[in-house]
């Protein structure tokens, strides 16, 4: 072991002595080559260490970054983009929805006038017929005196009455609900009444003075559904009328869509209990003293076809008010409606609508306002009807 130990000595002694090359120094070349290399590996970007320098970033990298703040901007951009989009969806939707309404409310008109034209043959005999005006009289289980006093003046009866829907176009009917009873002695009584002179138009409505507007309500639904026509009017029965004149009246305004005829009047909004013509509501017309928007007087009025059909399309939603005129006159109120103020349609009785008679210019409706109708019109309609009357003949002679 010795002598092998010794010659390997001697042997590397004698490399190291034949080639000046300390092994030492062979040792320390080795380990700072080991360490050079390390140090060339990191500093020039063989290993995957991401470096923070600056200087030696990638043109790969720089579009990298470059791509990615385009992309930043862009979102930005879109962010804002879309803000603005929403506010001109918004906007555009607004529209859309006004638009849907507009269309709406005409098809529901069509609708009501369609469903009217394909009623059933069993409602009425009169089926795709076109007529002028249906007169609406209202009156009430106790005033049969007064149905009788119309009959027997202005009022054209049995051959007459069917010849007067047949030649010219115009139905007249007295207007009534039933009792609280129906089927009572009261409902009897005008089935009687009606079975005898077939001029009533029996509404589903429950009869009561404090429920004139529902009756007002009802009545325009009902004979807008019943006939087609270009106006419905609605008189009280103790008013005279000259059916001529009416025509003549009403036939100035037959192109006109959206008309609402009448004695246009603004009274005074009565708020003290127990007085005629109370307003519980009277806190919605404003302070004490205030007066009512103009509307036309209750003994008589005509409106056409398109504002019937809107009453009757919204008859669920439209507020009632204690005075059935001012209650219509209220669903008007917004709307697109032309009022006309036509003073013939409230003539005062002799010796007024006398005198204008003799003057060549005929009233259209007479009745007397401190009674809001002719007074005793039960004993005075046959005078008025002579003094102030057209004539028999004229409804007859008048062309519409």
């Amino acid at each position: 072991m010795g002598l092998m130990y010794g010659t390997k000595q001697t042997h590397i002694h004698k490399i190291g002595s034949g080639s000046g090359v300390s092994a030492r120094w062979v040792t320390f070349f080795c380990i700072a080559s080991f360490c050079l290399g390390v140090i060339c590996i990191n500093r020039f970007g063989i290993s995957r260490v991401p470096l923070k320098t600056d200087d030696v970033t990638s043109p790969l990298e720089k579009q990298k970054e470059l791509l990615q703040s385009a992309t930043n901007c862009e979102k930005k951009g879109d962010a804002s983009v879309e803000a603005g989009d929403i506010f001109s969806q918004v906007s555009r939707t607004h529209d859309v929805i006004m638009n849907l309404d507009k269309t709406i409310s005409s098809l529901e008109t069509k609708l009501a006038s369609a469903r009217s034209a394909k009623r059933p043959v069993s409602q009425t005999s009169n089926e795709g017929r076109k007529f002028f005006f249906v007169m609406g009289i209202m009156t009430a289980f106790s005033s049969q005196k007064r149905r009788d006093s119309i009959r027997q003046t202005w009022m054209p009866q049995g051959k007459d009455l069917v010849r007067l829907e047949k030649e010219k176009g115009i139905i007249i009917r007295f207007v009534i609900g039933h009792s609280a009873t129906q089927g009572g002695h009261l409902d009897h009584a005008i089935d009687v009444e009606d079975e005898q002179h077939k001029d009533f138009l029996r509404l589903n409505h429950i009869e009561g003075y404090h429920e004139l507007s529902s009756k007002t309500q009802t009545y325009f639904s009902t004979v807008v559904a019943k006939w087609d026509a270009d106006f419905y009017i609605k008189v009280d029965d103790d008013v005279h009328i000259n059916l001529g004149m009416i025509g003549s009246t009403l036939l100035r305004h037959r192109s006109k869509p959206r008309v609402y005829i009448g004695c246009m009047k603004s009274g005074p909004v009565l708020a003290q209990k127990g007085v005629k013509y109370h307003e519980p509501e009277y806190w919605k017309f404003g302070e004490d003293g205030n007066k009512y928007f103009r509307h036309a007087t209750g003994q008589i009025y005509a409106i056409s076809k398109d504002l019937a059909t809107y009453i009757s399309i919204n008859r669920h939603i439209l507020h009632k008010y204690a005075n059935e005129d001012v209650s219509l006159g209220s669903w008007f109120i917004g709307l697109d409606v032309e009022h006309i103020d036509d003073r013939s349609l409230c003539c005062q009785t002799p010796p007024d609508c006398e005198w204008k008679t003799q003057a060549g210019n005929l009233c259209a409706a007479s009745f007397d306002w401190s009674c809001s109708g002719i007074c005793k019109s039960v004993e005075r309609m046959k005078e008025v009807h002579k003094l102030c009357g057209e004539g028999e003949d004229a409804i007859w002679h008048t062309s519409f």
